[in-house]
């Protein structure tokens, strides 16, 4: 019998498909918002079926460099011509060299990288490295988002999330976010554990907590002798204006999880990062924790040429400006609008949450600017709030579009209100 022929640009055929053999959940959502099919992208733009440019400011925080950077994509299909899986018995080079262009930007003494295929994966690793050193113990923060997995949903606060798969690990105490006092007590009454939350949470609605936190939260954790597990996953490798957004306060964690921006893009990757100390267990036994596809050599291309891209196009330092300058002009226009939809936005370079009084009012935006042409992303743990988290590189036509459908979205969403 011969398989009937799927038409990639067919947006009915695919959702049918969808509905057969993927999401149908997705599917309808999907149908709901009246989405296009996206089917390629470049640059700050991402293209439908019909041939029609969007400008891409979602993503959930992967496409810092865009899409298809050159250097990148140029980096990942001479790897897939030459050797783009390994047999995971012989030393791979290319592993070399992302861990040794990751050592150079990761913060003072966390030499030490465990490469995997997803942010989720690089907490699981942390959980599982912690527990070699006998902590069995995990301290989260409310509204902390750290994936899906089982381990990693154990520490993200989220009850919608996690109620369909309890009982999930044990010895996990959550406390609240920004709130030094609270994880104290918690860290009194067990000293001997790891301690994970964000240094900005994204998810939950780029909640940016109060200055000394991560200092003071550092200091706890020594002053215990508890691990600190900092998940920039999303704010990470210059997302938020700097490298890491915990050098914002001269932090440096005990180990560093690391995704999204890693991939540059292109191919999935992510990683752990930590100290000498730490990192013993996997180091001395190569097989204690190991992935087939975790660290390919695909995946190594593209996460050394992210990163080298990174240092050498400034994109640190344009995430900075370009964010400052964006945070102050979507302000201006949310003052300028009438009504009162909008509550509060707030951000940290590139990664911006626009905070509305409700979460049909956050809905109604999000489908103005798809309607703009603009793609942003709701936020799983907060659904009164809209992400921005846009390239590094966008130009001064690219900032227009953006500013201008922000407004005309916002408009569109008090009128309707």
């Amino acid at each position: 019998m011969t398989a009937p022929v799927l038409d990639l640009g067919d947006r009915n055929q695919v959702l049918a498909v969808y509905r057969s053999h993927l999401s149908k959940g997705r599917a309808s959502l999907v149908q709901l918002l009246g989405a296009p099919l996206e089917v390629s992208s470049s640059g700050t733009r991402v293209m439908d079926s019909q041939g029609i440019d969007y400008l891409s400011c979602g993503g959930y925080g992967v496409f810092l460099l865009g899409h298809c950077h050159p250097a990148v994509t140029e980096a990942v299909v001479r790897q897939v011509g030459r050797h783009p899986l390994a047999t995971r018995l012989l030393l791979e080079p290319s592993a070399a060299g992302a861990a040794q262009a990751l050592a150079r930007v990761t913060p003072p003494g966390l030499d030490w990288a465990h490469f995997v295929n997803s942010g989720a994966e690089s907490v699981e690793a942390a959980l599982k490295l912690a527990r070699a050193h006998g902590r069995r113990t995990v301290i989260t923060t409310s509204g902390g988002y750290h994936g899906k997995t089982l381990g990693a949903l154990s520490i993200t606060a989220n009850p919608l999330y996690q109620g369909p798969f309890e009982p999930l690990l044990p010895g996990v105490y959550e406390v609240p976010y920004g709130d030094s006092r609270a994880l104290g007590a918690v860290l009194d009454e067990y000293p001997e554990s790891c301690v994970v939350l964000e240094p900005v949470q994204g998810e939950s609605g780029v909640v940016i907590p109060p200055s000394g936190y991560l200092r003071e939260v550092r200091e706890l954790c020594s002053r215990y002798g508890a691990f600190m597990i900092l998940d920039e996953v999303q704010t990470g490798l210059g997302r938020t204006g700097r490298w890491w957004a915990a050098q914002r306060e001269d932090v440096v964690p005990d180990m560093l999880l690391i995704g999204k921006g890693l991939s540059g893009g292109v191919v999935p990757v992510a990683a752990l990062a930590t100290t000498t100390e730490l990192y013993k267990p996997f180091s001395s036994d190569p097989y204690l924790h190991t992935s087939t596809f975790g660290g390919s050599p695909l995946a190594m291309a593209a996460a050394q040429a992210t990163i080298e891209a990174i240092e050498s196009e400034g994109l640190v330092e344009r995430a900075r400006d370009l964010g400052a300058d964006l945070l102050g002009q979507l302000r201006s226009i949310t003052a300028r609008c009438p009504g009162n939809a909008v509550t509060e936005i707030r951000g940290a370079g590139l990664l911006i949450g626009i905070e509305f009084r409700d979460s049909g009012s956050a809905a109604e935006f999000l489908l103005n600017m798809i309607e703009q042409r603009v793609l942003v992303n709701h936020s799983l743990n907060s659904q009164r709030v809209v992400r921005l988290t846009p390239p590094a590189i966008l130009s001064h036509d690219d900032v227009s579009w953006l500013l201008d459908a922000f407004e005309k979205a916002v408009h569109s969403t008090t009128d309707r209100i």
